[in-house]
């Protein structure tokens, strides 16, 4: 099923949650530069284990974990030989849960592309030359490894979410992209997000989100979005800022507040819902329950 005819259907579109703080919470290694691609050489267990954790809480789509699996986080741990094998090993597991799992649901996978450098600084996005080069072999593999969609995510800047979008549309897939903003709703790199969206559409996304941003900060967020896309909207917040202990904890918001939160962002018109860093398949399941009695709009089946 594609992505567009799962939004033809259900009112709400359920994605899944974090993957990087999870594995942390979970005991796994996400030190940079290669953050949760650890896991897929260490702990693809536990890969596994999170994503049917995300669907028996009820999400509808589950990401791969290829977020900082691009060829310059591996450059920079020196594995640059097994891009190909890693980004292959994490659809690869992703689909494995989805065979797995007896759902009677349809479950689609989304490819993750993240930016090519840190997500929390623009001022690091490189040449254009580069994005299009990293952007389109990140997309090219994870297209032909079968994804349903891909979701270029966490962008923060228009230069590179433009990048992004090209390297998605010229495989052939449908793909969605992401935002980053600010507190005033800006992207982090200070531009509007209607720059953002006029710079993505004519790429032709099947929706645009915002996600990687505290609950509190994304109404605005989405209020920015909702007044210029023109497809389909959605986001997948944080649930806090880090508060390190040890490890970084995500405590200022729980599965409750966060609920309460989305319903108030799918009444806004966001038709895909889900979480970011923090959130965990409770976060997941709460929000499903809460969506249970009318998640499915006038022209589902």
């Amino acid at each position: 099923m594609r992505l567009m005819e799962f939004l033809e259907r259900k009112h709400t579109v359920i994605l899944d949650g974090a993957m990087g703080t999870e594995l942390g919470r979970r005991g796994v290694d996400i030190g940079l530069p290669l953050w949760s691609t650890h896991a897929l050489i260490h702990a693809p267990h536990v890969v596994r284990n999170i994503h049917t954790d995300y669907l028996r809480a009820g999400a509808d789509v589950l990401t791969t974990n290829t977020f900082r699996s691009n060829i310059r986080a591996l450059r920079r741990a020196h594995i640059e030989k097994r891009w190909d094998e890693l980004n292959l090993k994490a659809v690869e597991f992703a689909f494995e849960a989805r065979e797995r799992f007896p759902a009677d649901r349809p479950i689609l996978i989304a490819g993750s592309i993240g930016p090519v450098e840190d997500c929390y600084r623009p001022d690091l996005v490189p040449s254009d030359r580069e994005l299009a080069d990293e952007h389109g072999r990140q997309a090219e593999i994870l297209a032909t490894a079968g994804v349903d969609f891909l979701l270029a995510e966490t962008m923060n800047t228009v230069r590179e979410a433009v990048a992004a979008a090209s390297a998605c549309a010229a495989t052939g897939k449908e793909f969605a992209v992401s935002f980053v903003c600010n507190d005033e709703g800006r992207l982090l790199s200070g531009e509007p997000i209607d720059e953002a969206v006029a710079g993505v559409v004519p790429s032709r996304p099947t929706a645009l989100l915002v996600n990687c941003i505290t609950v509190k900060s994304m109404h605005r967020a989405l209020e920015h979005l909702r007044s210029c896309s023109p497809v389909p909207i959605g986001c997948y917040p944080n649930v806090g800022t880090p508060q390190v202990d040890g490890r970084a904890v995500y405590a200022e918001v729980g599965p409750d507040e966060f609920v309460r939160e989305a319903l108030r962002w799918r009444a806004m018109g966001a038709r895909l819902l889900g979480g970011c860093c923090g959130t965990t398949p409770d976060w997941i399941s709460a929000l499903v329950c809460a969506l249970a009695t009318d998640r499915y709009g006038a022209g589902s089946s």
